[in-house]
């Protein structure tokens, strides 16, 4: 039988046992240490806006940065809305240490002073900002400081239906011209049904890019206003309307599925992210090729993509900045959440690695990328676009008003827009 002496002595042994091990826990955004006395690990909260697989392909480059070190743990948090959530959590004092963001959105939401600027942390640990594509790394800048890393490249490139298109001896088109043949030859009808569109003139919003393949602009060189209201202008939405009357497309066709895939679509613009949904289509045979060039020759397309910010007030800045650098600056991480996601790296030594430079599927968006051009980062730009140009291109496209009519028109309002804004 047990005494009360020794009794005595087992409940202060255990309590003793749990100090110690309180002592040892988790405190102040660390996790369990190395071993007795050893550097505790720091957590670090990662928020995105992607969902379902993409949001797993995250969570995946997450666990690889801690499998590749010890100093820090990154938790990867899917967030809808991650915008609207940062400027939430800035109010309650509860943000992220580091968030996936689309870059487009910097230079609204470094003016509500959102981010921090890693300007000191660049410079310390001397990256070479010319290593990512230019226009990626600027789209990320807010009066002179930098608010991030670019991550990710995306531009609209010419997908095209590689079976249809060697049935019918050709080869993709370089040109505006040879776009119109080769829609033409492709396109077919049953009686006045449209049965298989020669490509699919389905985008208004492309007009910024198609009006630089024109030579055109969609703002004036001090960026004070439109500047769509143009010859170039006017000719991009003349080739539209022959487009549509050689009627290699109607509006509204394929709408509710993927014309494209389902072969009915024999070219389209679209960008890396439709690759994944693509390839799960085992009987569509596609190739991507550049944009066509206009009538005389100008090459654009538009480039987008994500990048990495440090939020305001972020708890771990340092583990933050560990997983940004160790992402977006070391090659082979780059390539390979490349190859993970589908997406191209936006330094631009990941890019050009034969992964994607001898994969016919990516050759082509690498090539675009030499001359893929980001959308001005003015504010009330956006706007100008959705509110202003858009729905009167739409009605130009239905056929409600001339080229003419509908430029007009949307350079009265673009310009009140810009206007505002200033104010």
């Amino acid at each position: 039988m047990r005494t009360i002496r020794s009794i005595a002595a087992a409940v202060v042994a255990g309590l003793l046992a749990l100090v110690l091990a309180a002592c040892g826990g988790p405190s102040g955004g660390t996790t369990g240490g190395t071993g007795a006395g050893g550097p505790k690990i720091k957590e670090v909260t990662f928020w995105g806006g992607w969902s379902g697989d993409q949001a797993k392909q995250l969570k995946a480059q997450a666990d690889a940065f801690n499998a590749a070190q010890t100093d820090y743990k990154v938790t990867f948090v899917a967030q809808e809305e991650v915008e609207q959530k940062l400027l939430t959590g800035m109010a309650s004092g509860r943000v992220p240490d580091i968030v996936l963001w689309d870059r487009f959105n910097t230079s609204v939401y470094a003016g509500k002073n959102a981010f921090t600027a890693l300007d000191d942390r660049i410079a310390a640990d001397k990256i070479d900002l010319g290593r990512f594509y230019g226009p990626a790394v600027e789209e990320m800048v807010v009066d002179g400081k930098h608010y991030g890393l670019p991550l990710l490249v995306d531009n609209r490139s010419l997908f095209y239906n590689t079976e249809l298109f060697a049935e019918a001896g050709l080869e993709p088109p370089t040109n505006w011209d040879e776009l119109r043949q080769a829609a033409t030859t492709l396109t077919k009808r049953d009686g006045n049904k449209l049965t298989r569109a020669g490509f699919s003139l389905d985008d208004p919003g492309l007009f910024n890019m198609w009006i630089r393949q024109a030579g055109g602009s969609m703002l004036t060189e001090d960026q004070t206003a439109v500047a769509f209201n143009s010859p170039e202008g006017v000719e991009v939405l003349n080739f539209w309307k022959q487009l549509l009357d050689a009627k290699v497309y109607q509006l509204g066709f394929g709408a509710g599925g993927n014309a494209f895939a389902e072969g009915k679509a024999a070219m389209k613009y679209d960008g890396p992210w439709a690759l994944s949904d693509l390839d799960k289509v085992k009987t569509l045979k596609y190739g991507i090729a550049e944009p066509p060039a206009g009538p005389r020759g100008d090459k654009a397309a538009n480039m987008g993509g994500f990048g990495l910010i440090i939020p305001r007030g972020a708890k771990n800045a340092d583990g933050a900045w560990a997983f940004l650098k160790w992402w977006a600056t070391e090659k082979e991480n780059a390539i390979s959440f490349g190859k993970l996601s589908g997406w191209i790296p936006a330094l631009i030594e990941a890019a050009e690695d034969p992964y994607f430079t001898d994969n016919e599927k990516y050759a082509g968006f690498v090539a675009t990328m030499k001359y893929a051009q980001t959308r001005p980062t003015l504010k009330g730009y956006a706007d100008m676009e959705g509110k202003a140009l858009i729905p009167q291109l739409q009605r130009f496209m239905s056929g409600e008003i001339s080229a003419e009519e509908a430029l007009a028109e949307a350079e009265k309002r673009g310009n009140q827009i810009l206007a505002e804004q200033r104010k």
